[in-house]
């Protein structure tokens, strides 16, 4: 039940670049340590991001279609541009897709990246999706992945990893 609570208590305004602040506002410096920048190699060889959030100490909730090779973790961070004293760079131990994740349909586009025992969860807003789809043009995105609907397969995968 804690976790499906916890689950509930994120706030993810996350854009079609996670780096980027996307018809919002920025918040103080380190008001959302939840929140994850996830940096890894594209099938093209090339280094991309996305962006995530804590969901327990060892576990970030993002988008299946950010999966790559050579996952980093970013946690801490107010500015990615800049290495900051509070950041900490963790390597993926394990990227977990939804078994039902269809790159082309873009359906079940979440995925559990386990990197450390990291440090605690600070959360006091609701978490509603997970961008699955957006312009690159700094637009808003325009398709979320909905987090409820795979609140058992979050709960059943982190239990047995």
């Amino acid at each position: 039940m804690a976790a499906v609570l916890i689950l509930l208590t994120f706030l993810l305004p996350l854009g079609a670049g996670a780096e980027e602040i996307i018809g919002g506002h920025e918040v103080k410096p380190h008001y959302r340590p939840y929140m994850a920048f996830i940096v890894f190699v594209n099938d093209d060889g090339k280094r991309d991001g996305c962006g995530g959030f804590l969901v327990k100490d060892n576990f970030v909730l993002t988008a299946a279609h950010c999966m790559g090779s050579a996952m980093n973790i970013t946690l801490g961070a107010h500015n990615i541009s800049i290495q900051e004293e509070t950041q900490q760079i963790i390597p993926v131990a394990k990227a977990i897709p939804h078994p039902d994740y269809n790159p082309k349909a873009g359906s079940s586009d979440i995925m559990l990246l386990k990197g450390d025992s990291g440090g605690p969860l600070v959360c006091k807003k609701a978490a509603a999706g997970i961008v699955s789809l957006g312009d690159k043009n700094d637009s808003a995105p325009c398709v979320f992945t909905r987090v409820s609907s795979f609140l058992s397969w979050i709960k059943k995968t982190m239990n047995r990893s």
